[in-house]
């Protein structure tokens, strides 16, 4: 191991961990009163999703990589539709949470971590492309790296989240509604027109 190979892994991390970075802070937006416990699951979903992802695509690429090339144009359409979906939500119960005095937030279900979890690293199966011609150990260290990334990041939006929403936890849901679908837009405009 090499340190242009660390310096690499942790930059694919930090390229990654973006998307999560942002549904983090929208989630620590959401729920201001998050215990560290909470916070700690929902960055170790994004981290265990940022470590399997590009895992399934080192192992598409070394097995099937004429399917897996024939489905990669559909994985950013996957993330756009789960991130409209979800952030679309959250719009929606802002805006009539806007409207009903002191109304309770809805919680992070795990069903709606895991969609985020999905939605937040499908761009990373692509990943496996560009590790493909790593032995199975450097590829599980890469990937280890990225997860480590990814959760140092997910933390760091959680609490900014949580600090941000204390003080405007009436728009939260709404703010991040509109990050959520921001992202899952700026997804899809990349892969139409770059």
């Amino acid at each position: 191991m090499t340190f242009i190979f660390i310096l690499n892994s942790i930059l694919l991390g930090v390229g990654l961990a973006m998307d999560a970075f942002s549904v983090s802070l929208a989630n620590g937006l959401n729920d201001p009163r998050m215990p560290r416990s909470r916070l700690c699951l929902i960055a170790g979903v994004y981290a265990g999703f940022q470590f399997a992802m590009p895992m399934i695509g080192w192992f598409f690429v070394r097995t099937a990589a004429e399917r897996f090339t024939a489905l990669q144009q559909y994985i950013p359409w996957i993330g756009f539709l789960l991130l409209m979906y979800i952030g679309g939500s959250m719009l929606m119960e802002g805006i009539r949470k806007g409207t009903q005095e002191d109304a309770p937030t809805r919680p992070l279900t795990a069903g709606l971590l895991l969609m985020q979890g999905v939605a937040t690293s499908i761009d990373a199966l692509s990943v496996g492309f560009t590790i493909e011609h790593y032995g199975v150990g450097s590829a599980i260290i890469a990937s280890l790296i990225i997860a480590v990334v990814t959760f140092v990041i997910c933390v760091c939006g959680l609490i900014l989240g949580r600090a941000v929403g204390m003080r405007y936890a009436r728009h939260a849901s709404i703010l991040g509604g509109v990050i959520l679908i921001g992202i899952g837009l700026e997804i899809i405009i990349e892969h139409l027109f770059f």
